[in-house]
């Protein structure tokens, strides 16, 4: 079997529905089940919390239990109970109750995923991480301009079903055959299992997850009122997929080259530069509020996500026990991907409304202290070589 090409097929087929669900899925709701921005903002800022507890705790704890195949096989069918609960749904309390229970299953095949990789990596199974994560960033941007022929061809309404074909298709392509690693269950050793005090004992652990939690999320605005702001901002309809998918495309390149031309360099050189180039983006989107400018500001997603990304996967690769990176990767995705986006998503709501650029300039209250924080670590980074060096 080729892992290669097994992981890169998994992350496309991943990253194909996500690119359906992180930019389109508030915007669906809004339109077609008839509830407001705040209504909306609220509902996924709880489904973020569920998302959380659910990659922190459930997560760990079943790959302790079950194979890597196993539970990418649990959480595809979960999310494809979750996404056809939403045909009912048409009150505020439904859709709340519908998408915590979806956040329950759904964003853990994102862990899920990564942690698969970091075993095919650490067991010399897997030669290029980032060449086969850039895969996932074609799934996302390729479908995000499909997309947006049908849905203006169509209406909103093809969101839905376009999601719930994907959904279908990553859960048939997960009952393939997969590298054999990936089959077996582990194997618990009372005397040596693993808590989250043993990754806070890894040397600077808990700093390179302060910054990748505040890099994440800085992009609270960007995910949920993006795709309102490019129509705010008068923005043709047929374009807002396009211009939503320049930053993925910026994440192609950076994925497709990171392995080859950042290698070398360390993760607090690497959190320190995304954290700029975060910095960067939100200044632009505010100072500059049209279409070109936001174009532009699309492309520094290379640095705010995809370097602050693979500065930690180099991080964990590196520095995290083969038996510690499921609990690490569901502790990154509990504080970075769910519940700091879930509070800077009603602080972003909230700003929007008083003026929708106040909620891009805000995000600077995480990039700014984010990139303080790294350049901090990358001296400690710079200190220790020289004594090594010595």
């Amino acid at each position: 079997m080729n892992t290669q090409r097994w992981m890169s097929t998994h992350f496309f087929s991943f990253f194909l529905t996500w690119g359906i669900f992180l930019p389109y899925w508030s915007g669906w709701m809004i339109q077609t089940k008839g509830i407001s921005v705040s209504e909306a903002s609220f509902i996924m800022s709880i489904g973020l919390v569920a998302r959380g507890l659910s990659t922190l705790f459930a997560f760990p704890y079943l790959l302790e239990r079950v194979s890597n195949k196993a539970l990418l096989n649990i959480a595809g069918i979960g999310t494809l109970i979750g996404i056809l609960c939403y045909i009912p749904a048409n009150s505020f309390t439904s859709l709340l109750v519908v998408t915590v229970f979806l956040h329950i299953f759904y964003p853990t095949l994102m862990p899920a995923l990564d942690s698969v990789a970091g075993v095919l990596v650490q067991s010399k199974q897997l030669k290029h991480y980032g060449k086969s994560r850039q895969w996932g960033s074609i799934g996302f941007v390729s479908v995000g301009i499909l997309l947006t022929v049908f849905t203006g061809m169509l209406g909103d309404n093809m969101i839905f079903w376009a999601l719930l074909l994907g959904i279908s298709c990553f859960v048939a392509l997960s009952f393939t055959s997969a590298p054999d690693i990936l089959s077996k269950k582990p194997q618990i050793n009372q005397g040596k299992k693993v808590n989250i005090i043993d990754l806070f004992r890894t040397k600077h652990f808990l700093v390179v997850l302060i910054i990748v939690v505040l890099l994440q999320a800085a992009h609270a605005t960007y995910y949920n009122y993006g795709y309102i702001f490019l129509q705010e901002i008068d923005a043709p309809i047929y374009l807002i997929g396009v211009i939503i998918n320049i930053a993925v495309i910026a994440e192609i390149i950076f994925f497709s080259i990171a392995d080859k031309r950042f290698s070398r360099f360390s993760p607090g050189t690497l959190l320190a530069l995304a954290a700029a180039g975060s910095s960067l983006r939100w200044v632009l989107v505010f100072a500059f509020p049209n279409i070109i400018v936001f174009c532009i500001a699309q492309t520094l997603h290379a640095f705010s996500f995809a370097m602050g990304h693979y500065a930690f996967m180099k991080y964990l690769t590196a520095n995290i026990p083969h038996t510690h990176i499921p609990k690490a990767q569901g502790m990154y995705s509990a504080f970075a991907l769910s519940w700091s986006t879930a509070v800077f998503t009603v602080f972003g709501g909230f700003l929007y409304e008083i003026e929708p650029r106040y909620a891009f300039i805000g995000m600077l209250a995480c990039s700014l202290p984010a990139m303080l924080i790294a350049l901090m670590y990358r001296k400690l980074e710079v200190e220790k070589k020289v004594l090594l060096s010595a």
